[in-house]
């Protein structure tokens, strides 16, 4: 172990490795189940979906693990598999094999941008208060994930403000979009899942400030051991027979190589009346996936001193393979049926844990590897276990913003934007995207247009013409 992942050099030892991948796959192994339920929506099989994302999941992250060294996870992005979903497949009209096809488009296009190191100059080309912006916009974008999941917010729609988008009468698999009418506020303490939530973060805060080894991995076993006894895990209902590995199999292979075939590229661009909302919907793709991965490894690894953005060091050297394992990922997992694979923002739960090398990532990628044969057991841990985590670890992060000037308004602006934007919009990208556009025009108001990186530029405009399509398509 400790020549291939270097321990004693990144300060750490097998023990802590370990503990920091099982926090980090606890932490997001909640997209075993979530990813098929969404992607099946579209006509996909569930069970297929299911071994495409462990398949997708382990390639990434073993990349991570023995190509780039880091303690990184990967797997199917949210909200890429919901805009693959309800934009791409419900609301564009393509097919799934299509929206497949796509997916691995953005991974060619990863692979041109990475090999030809533009992926590099766009990092480079941020400016220094942005990425301390970024790194806090993390944060907050943790721990408002982390406050959702827990179930401590609710949110009230008025009537006549929303759109129903779903397949047929069956509004269980509807999505609902609200519009800035939707208030949230905060739920009554009288559900027993809140309750178990609220006890888990207590005890998170206890085993995290008093600095118990493995505290972060000692509050899920804890709560989860809570949540059985509260009755919010009842393993009662756990089906422990679920669909069989040699079913599942069967499924994958209706999904496996659909991206390639005839229904897949062979079909995407047959219609060339189509061909400028393809090239639109692949732009977001594209746009989402490469900053999401970006603005996760700045955001975690800077703070920690496993990622530089900057510089011909051994931390800038990890930054550019971790960019290749990010597109390895998701080309992989769109030949095996499942949308855009990324970088998980919740690595920065193993992360706090203590994770320093690809060994927390071989953990993670085993952990997925086994549960293609024990999923019921994966499901036990509740979000009401996890989610305490992703608070904590997002109020860590959120130490980046004293970097930042807030009495130079020139640089407080897109600093806010940056960070805070990421929460509200539940989104890494548009959180970037906000604070990019919003430097820019600060510039621009300042005189100082010509301070500008032209790559910059050329991102503003990309993010634009995405926001445009989303409003055209």
């Amino acid at each position: 172990m400790e020549k291939i992942f270097k321990l004693k050099e990144h300060g750490t030892d097998v023990r802590t490795e370990v503990t920091a991948g099982l926090t980090t796959f606890f932490a997001m192994s909640y997209i075993l189940f979530v990813n098929p339920a969404m992607l099946a929506q579209t006509g996909m099989p569930a069970q297929g979906v299911f071994l495409a994302t462990i398949i997708g999941a382990v390639a990434g992250t073993l990349m991570m693990a023995f190509y780039a060294n880091l303690p990184y996870a990967q797997a199917p992005g949210m909200g890429l598999n919901a805009f693959f979903t309800y934009t791409v497949v419900f609301s564009l009209g393509y097919t799934w094999q299509e929206a497949l096809a796509m997916v691995f488009l953005c991974g060619v296009i990863s692979l041109i941008i990475t090999v030809t190191k533009v992926r590099k100059m766009i990092i480079e080309s941020i400016p220094t208060a942005l990425k301390s912006a970024i790194s806090a916009g993390i944060g907050v974008f943790l721990a408002y994930v982390g406050i959702k999941n827990a179930g401590f917010l609710k949110f009230s729609i008025n009537p006549h403000t929303y759109t129903v988008a779903g397949k047929g009468a069956d509004m269980a698999k509807a999505s609902i979009t609200a519009s800035s009418s939707a208030t949230p506020g905060l739920v009554a303490f009288n559900n027993p899942t809140v309750i178990v939530g609220l006890i888990g973060l207590a005890i998170a805060i206890f085993f995290i400030v008093k600095g118990i080894r493995g505290g972060v991995l000692l509050s899920i076993l804890v709560t989860t051991i809570i949540a059985i006894f509260a009755g919010v895990v009842d393993l009662g209902n756990i089906d422990w027979h679920a669909a069989s590995l040699t079913s599942s199999i069967k499924d994958l292979g209706k999904v496996f190589g659909a991206a390639l075939g005839s229904k897949g590229l062979g079909l995407l661009f047959s219609d060339v009346s189509r061909l400028p909302g393809v090239f639109m919907a692949i732009l977001a793709f594209s746009l989402t996936d490469i900053f999401d991965t970006i603005g996760t490894l700045i955001g975690t690894g800077e703070k920690v001193g496993i990622i530089a953005s900057t510089g011909d060091n051994n931390e800038s050297k990890a930054l550019d393979r971790a960019l290749y394992s990010d597109l390895v990922g998701t080309s992989i997992g769109a030949i095996a049926g499942t949308s855009n694979v990324t970088t998980y923002v919740e690595s920065a739960a193993g992360i706090g844990a203590g994770g320093r090398t690809g060994l927390t990532a071989l953990v993670v990628a085993v952990l997925f590897a086994i549960s293609s044969f024990f999923s019921p057991v994966v499901s036990i841990v509740p979000n009401a276990a996890t989610a305490p985590i992703l608070i904590i670890v997002g109020v860590m992060m959120l130490s980046n913003l004293k970097s930042v000037d807030w009495e130079d308004l020139s640089e407080a602006i897109p600093a806010f934007f940056t960070s805070i934007f990421m929460g509200f919009s539940y989104s890494i990208t548009y959180g970037i995207a906000a604070g990019f556009l919003t430097y820019t025009l600060v510039k621009v108001v300042k005189g100082q247009a010509k301070d500008v990186h032209f790559i910059m530029w050329i991102l503003d405009i990309l993010f634009i013409l995405n926001f445009i399509s989303m409003a055209v398509f």
